[in-house]
């Protein structure tokens, strides 16, 4: 295994990301999926530059993008998205794309639930057949009931994989995932070698070791399954507005910052919202010291 970081929490130049990762021991990144971001060629020389590698992509489920929309135009429109982030792995070298069906922060569904299983399948059937074609590895993310009504558990991501086939797997989050199981090593070990990626936050989504998780059993039970990839790092902290927080202004950028609107709205339905350089690399070093230890 190895110490993996995510890009999608603090937009920034994507130079700025690969810097902070390599000082502080991360040797990958999983790209935000954002092809239309990253030129091929000038992003391989950043991470060259860096000494960091690509692990691979996930995609961003914000503003039209819902593989489960009842707009079959905004369907298609979301298959291709997802295709364009699998060959951006490719192009970057990756080895996966991690998908989400659902609009994050969609909570209310918008057609029956046997229409949107059947969508989700055809539309993942397109993705992972294409994934399966560029050798890249997909896995199907659950996420907790509070950002999709649609995937909350491993069983349920596991029959979805099973449907779409290709190979198709799924991406481990152990934070939306202690919510939704009933025992979380029991849930990993269940996956067994399907787990094609797996995100790393505490119980409170700080930073790994400022939770209650128990690291030691949870990549243990990790590595029986015969996972040997990416440990990406996914931190994603509520903001504390109120007299007794320990955050406060000291924890969000008090500048401008050049984020799309979709992509804000994408972070403040995480219930975060945009955090400060020193706050945020804070929050990378304390996982990296605490992830570092189980990488070989």
């Amino acid at each position: 295994m190895h110490l993996s970081v995510h890009t999608w929490m603090r937009p920034e130049p994507l130079e700025v990301s690969l810097k902070r990762a390599s000082e502080l021991g991360y040797t990958s990144i999983e790209l935000a999926g954002e092809p239309g971001l990253y030129r091929i060629e000038e992003t391989r020389q950043l991470l060259q530059k860096y000494g960091i590698q690509c692990w691979g992509t996930v995609t961003i489920q914000q503003g039209e993008r819902d593989l489960i929309a009842a707009d079959p135009q905004q369907r298609r429109a979301t298959i291709e998205y997802m295709k364009e982030v699998v060959r951006l792995s490719k192009g970057l070298g990756g080895e996966i794309t991690t998908v989400v069906p659902g609009r994050v922060g969609k909570l209310i569904a918008t057609s029956t639930p046997e229409n949107e299983w059947r969508w989700a399948v055809e539309g993942l059937k397109e993705v992972a057949a294409l994934a399966q074609e560029l050798g890249i590895k997909v896995g199907i993310e659950p996420l907790n009931r509070f950002e999709t009504y649609f995937l909350n558990r491993t069983d349920q991501a596991l029959a979805l994989a099973d449907e779409v086939g290709y190979g198709c797997g799924v991406t481990f989050d152990p934070f939306h995932l202690a919510i939704e199981e009933r025992d979380l090593l029991a849930a990993v070990r269940a996956c067994g070698p399907r787990i094609v990626d797996f995100h790393v936050a505490d119980n409170n989504r700080l930073a790994a070791g400022e939770g209650s998780f128990d690291w030691d059993g949870i990549v243990a039970a990790l590595a029986e399954t015969g996972y040997d990839g990416g440990l990406a790092v996914e931190c994603m902290p509520p903001i504390d507005r109120s007299p007794v927080g320990e955050f406060g202004a000291s924890q969000l950028e008090q500048g401008d910052a050049d984020v799309h609107a979709d992509h804000l709205q994408f972070i403040v339905d995480h219930g975060s919202g945009l955090f400060s350089d020193a706050y945020y690399t804070g929050q990378l070093s304390k996982s990296a010291e605490t992830m570092r230890r189980y990488v070989h």
